[in-house]
């Protein structure tokens, strides 16, 4: 490297840095008489375009055992439309709606007491198998099968994206974490009152509809997510294991009897409780003024009744951890470990050490693709990351092997860079190179309405609980850029210990497929990507859609990073070769 080119470098980071930690976005907060609170940014250098959502705070971490899952159930049911949207008839879909709720209501009757006892006594091995049906489940199942059909007549498939997009929306969408369900969309600057209207409208009427046919999409997605992967389960049974007491131990998606077993009032409750003004946020960014779109909101979203009560905390903590826990796994993939340790929540004050000790570790420049990627050449990808959540958090190292090297090699290897962080203070030249990379990454967060939008909304929602909530993101990077040596040795040694940790040791079947070398060169978030895609793709049988979706895999490779454009290279590749199979099958 020239050294002009390298000054220059510096002198950019420099002014990153200090564009981070002078970092203020202006936020107007508006507070309406029912709770409801919304954020307003305005951003007029994107002409004609408003980014807005609006944050439930509630996730998976709200849930008990009976309903895990519900949260994220809700992330599809608020898509179904309301008395007005979704819907050619209103009295008849209600109507319909009730008779599918009466027969399904019978058929779990039966299932929680025939089916569970003839379960329980080794009569069958899965209770909610139609396979194991009695006559009257059979016969109750087909007139459910009937309902839903006659239903599908009534219903106006994805009329609430349709209205939307006939008028300029774009990327509708929404997630569900542990701690909170975003719902987003763009729209055209002129198109705010419609925004307000759709949704107010379907926070205040929503219906449920195709509320028993949606939970086979759900089951398909998590069977895609986590099943169909060589390592989703077993990573289910570590989160449950890593989690002893925290309502964190189950999956968002929600465990599968859970999915076929929760009725439509628990999900009246469960919507009446924690969908309500009080328990939202919303976020306005781009082209407007405040003065312009708060009597918008205020006729639309003021419409909604506070309940009399507030959504009940989560109060269950996870319980100290005395002893280290190990699971070993034999999985359908390349050797990889895991080692993972319980920290702090958001925004706790060693949470900002944590965040700047990880992103010592990561990256090429990282101490771990330093010492085992490009080192010793025992991990095809090696990365550490801090995980602050709303009520609890975790630190992580995962790495997977390459050649022939081991798990146990890699997990040795990382005590190693424990011990190191541990006892030796990081050299002022790493931690100001970390730093600035930070304040860059930070900087550049704040560019796009829609990154900033998704931040604003998080923040708010896992800040509840600790009492800073949006301002987070004025306020973090100078506590980030605060951190001293002598700080990360203390957070190094305070929670990297072995009895506070879990140990996931993962090792190829015997009996395993040889590894595809170029799904073993990526890194571990990238082959799974890759995975779950190719087995969603199998199921298209039209060559035509499978081109479009590499023309616009295509199109993306330019603005891809690496990792993720090696991952659509073989995408395509695979993509390529199921269309010349569909084309022979077909004699084309």
């Amino acid at each position: 490297m020239c050294r002009r080119f390298f000054i220059g470098m510096t002198m950019l980071a420099f002014a990153l840095r200090g564009t981070a930690l002078a970092q203020h976005v202006e936020v107007e907060s508006l507070l309406l008489e029912n709770g409801m609170e919304f954020l307003l940014v305005e951003r007029p250098d994107q002409p004609n375009s408003i980014t807005a959502g609006w944050v439930a705070k509630v996730g998976s971490a709200n849930e008990r055992p009976g309903i895990t899952g519900i949260s994220h159930f809700f992330e599809h049911m608020m898509f179904k439309g309301t008395r007005t949207i979704g819907t050619r008839d209103a009295e008849r879909d209600r109507r319909l709606i009730e008779r599918q709720k009466a027969v399904k209501d019978r058929l779990n009757e039966l299932v929680f007491s025939v089916q569970y006892q003839r379960w329980r006594r080794g009569m069958i091995d899965d209770p909610w198998d139609p396979a194991h049906d009695t006559e009257e489940m059979k016969s109750l199942r087909a007139k459910l099968g009937q309902l839903m059909d006659e239903h599908r007549k009534v219903i106006v498939k994805d009329e609430f994206d349709e209205v939307y997009t006939k008028l300029g929306g774009s990327r509708m969408n929404a997630f569900t974490t542990h701690d909170l369900t975003f719902y987003f969309i763009s729209v055209p600057s002129n198109k705010f009152e419609l925004w307000a209207w759709m949704e107010s409208d379907r926070l205040r009427d929503s219906v449920f509809r195709e509320f028993y046919a949606e939970r086979d999409v759900v089951h398909e997605e998590r069977r895609l997510r986590t099943e169909s992967t060589p390592t989703g389960e077993f990573r289910e049974q570590f989160n449950a294991m890593f989690w002893q007491s925290s309502p964190y131990s189950w999956p968002v998606v929600g465990w599968p009897s859970d999915l076929n077993s929760y009725t439509r009032p628990q999900a009246e409750r469960y919507f009446e409780t924690y969908y309500r003004p009080n328990n939202i946020v919303g976020i306005v960014i781009g082209d407007f003024q405040a003065a312009a779109v708060k009597p918008v909101i205020r006729r639309y979203f003021g419409r909604l009744s506070r309940p009399e009560h507030d959504p009940p905390p989560v109060v269950t903590l996870e319980v100290q951890q005395k002893a280290q826990m190990r699971m070993l796994a034999e999985c359908d993939c390349q050797g990889q470990v895991e080692v993972r340790y319980h920290t702090v929540p958001f925004n706790h004050a060693d949470s900002f050490a944590l965040e700047v000790a990880a992103q010592i570790l990561n990256q090429r420049t990282g101490r771990l693709y330093k010492s085992m990627v490009e080192g010793r050449e025992i991990a095809s990808s090696a990365s550490a990351g801090q995980d602050s959540r709303k009520y609890a958090g975790s630190f992580s190292f995962r790495a997977q092997i390459k050649g022939e090297a081991t798990p146990q090699e890699l997990e040795e290897a990382w005590y190693e860079e424990i011990q190191r962080l541990q006892t030796e203070p990081v050299a002022d030249r790493e931690l100001e190179k970390v730093k600035n990379r930070i304040a860059a990454n930070a900087y550049r967060r704040l560019q796009s309405n829609f990154s900033l939008m998704v931040q604003l909304g998080m923040y708010e929602a896992l800040g509840s609980a600790s009492g800073t909530g949006w301002e987070y993101i004025n306020d973090s990077p100078a506590r980030l850029q605060a951190v001293t040596a002598d700080r990360i040795m203390d957070v190094a040694r305070k929670y990297f210990d072995s009895t506070n940790s879990a140990v996931a040791i993962y090792t190829r079947k015997a009996t395993a497929k040889p590894p595809d070398p170029e799904l073993a060169a990526m890194d571990e978030a990238s082959s799974a990507m890759v995975r779950q895609t190719l087995s969603w793709m199998s199921q298209i049988q039209d060559p035509s859609q499978l081109n479009m979706i590499i023309a616009g895999l295509q199109g993306r490779l330019d603005t891809t990073e690496p990792g993720r454009a090696q991952a659509a290279h073989y995408l395509i590749k695979k993509l390529r070769e199921r269309i010349a199979e569909l084309q022979a099958a077909s004699g084309n």
